[in-house]
């Protein structure tokens, strides 16, 4: 199977190739370093959302374009049988070893056009007790399928168990994770204004 990561690297990369810009131009635009850019087109750095929602930005296009197998005009059905088989994309937490933190299931990968990304979202354990909070443009909704979340919203925290769910502006610096160091899983809406 091939790596989720090299996809999402190799596609950002051909699509800044496309439009005939440089990395720099990318980090320009987007506020990431030169270095974070490379690291991701290379597969050498496994990037949290937020950096991945301002590349997206910077290269003008949807944040699912860096998922996206083909386009649907209509509906888009995904079983659940499918999304097990199909691989997820995996994001660090922003620590320096980028272990991984989250692995999200994309629902709606073949529709096109679209404003919202919805993921189901596993959330490994991790006992890291300080994290590296991340801010972008747009909205999110998270709704606790199992487990106990922990979401940190700027200078708040919100535990949630499962049924419970949160809506909030991305633009407040915040991080998800399981709570206690628990593993959990997230029904999670994107919603990234184009």
């Amino acid at each position: 199977m091939t790596n989720p990561h090299s996809v999402v690297g190799h596609k950002i990369k051909g699509l800044r190739e496309s439009k005939q810009l440089s990395v720099e131009d990318i980090a320009e635009r987007s506020g990431l370093s030169v270095e974070q850019i490379t690291s991701i087109e290379t597969d050498q750095n496994l990037p949290s959302l937020g950096p991945l929602i301002k590349i997206a930005r910077a290269l003008g296009v949807r944040l699912g374009t860096f998922l996206d197998d083909n386009d649907e005009l209509g509906p888009v059905v995904t079983r659940a049988a499918d999304r097990e088989r199909e691989s997820s994309i995996s994001f660090s937490n922003d620590a320096a070893d980028a272990r991984k933190h989250m692995e999200y299931h994309p629902l709606a990968k073949q529709k096109t056009g679209r404003h919202m990304e919805p993921f189901i979202v596993d959330i490994n354990p991790d006992e890291e007790k300080t994290f590296q909070l991340s801010a972008h443009e747009g909205e999110e909704f998270i709704y606790v399928m199992s487990g106990e979340v922990e979401i940190n919203y700027g200078k708040e925290t919100y535990t949630l168990h499962q049924g419970d769910s949160i809506f909030y502006d991305s633009i407040v610096k915040h991080h998800v994770h399981g709570a206690a160091g628990q593993a959990a899983k997230i029904l999670a809406v994107v919603y990234i204004p184009f």
